[in-house]
């Protein structure tokens, strides 16, 4: 299994992306496993790929905040950069809200990307000092006061309610992998999108919150002879 910090790339322009991967490529803790060239592709390799960060641009075709939006909201695991030669401080706003963790100016040197790349994959932030830091903090607290779902169950997606599914039955991720064709990696993955989402610690967690709202229940019982559901105490 790979170390590097995997990446896709997502610009209409061959060659500014084909720079970019160039550049990234070359680094020995950096891997570029993807590349498209509009938001649509951004949300399928998104998807696909579950990478550690998606870098895309703000003006191509399908809009790429569209494709931040539902990104953040389906895969939290992969970390959105933007790179634009936009200095709207709208358009920041707007990245920000979708869920960006980076807002970066196309003419940036190509080192210094590299270690805001490197910087959001550790978990941090960045925006042009040009275009005023202070408001990252602003769409946290903004963020912090939207309403929360009804249920955190509502957040997951087909697939990541097939392996709640597959969790609360006991299975490991390498059963759960065997039985929806995925790689271990990949419902590792997975497993990693669905603590955050329903905002638990560990896997014993997240299956009491699926039987708490007695979403699994019905799914358990059918279960083959043999399998039982996940011991939670």
């Amino acid at each position: 299994m790979s170390d590097k910090i995997q990446v896709v790339l997502v610009d209409d322009h061959p060659l500014f992306r084909q720079g970019v991967a160039s550049v990234l490529g070359a680094e020995p803790d950096i891997e570029v496993v993807g590349q498209g060239a509009t938001a649509d592709d951004a949300v399928r390799l998104a998807r696909d790929l579950l990478p550690d960060i998606i870098m895309l641009d703000i003006d191509m075709p399908e809009h790429g905040l569209n494709a931040a939006r539902i990104i953040a909201n389906e895969c939290p695991v992969v970390k959105i950069i933007i790179l634009t030669v936009s200095e709207e401080d709208d358009h920041l706003v707007a990245a920000l809200k979708a869920g960006a963790r980076a807002y970066v100016l196309k003419g940036v040197a190509a080192s210094e990307l590299v270690g805001i790349l490197r910087a959001v994959w550790a978990g941090q932030s960045y925006v042009p000092p040009i275009l005023a830091a202070s408001l990252i903090l602003e769409m946290s607290e903004a963020a912090s006061r939207e309403p929360l779902p009804a249920s955190p169950l509502d957040e997951l997606t087909e697939r990541e309610r097939q392996i709640l599914e597959q969790l609360a039955a006991g299975l490991s991720n390498k059963e759960i992998g065997q039985q929806l064709h995925l790689t271990e990696k990949t419902v590792r993955h997975y497993m990693t999108n669905i603590l955050q989402k329903l905002q638990v610690r560990n896997r014993v967690e997240a299956a009491l919150i699926a039987q708490k709202d007695n979403w699994i229940s019905a799914k358990v019982t059918n279960l083959p002879v043999g399998r039982r559901p996940a011991r939670l105490s």
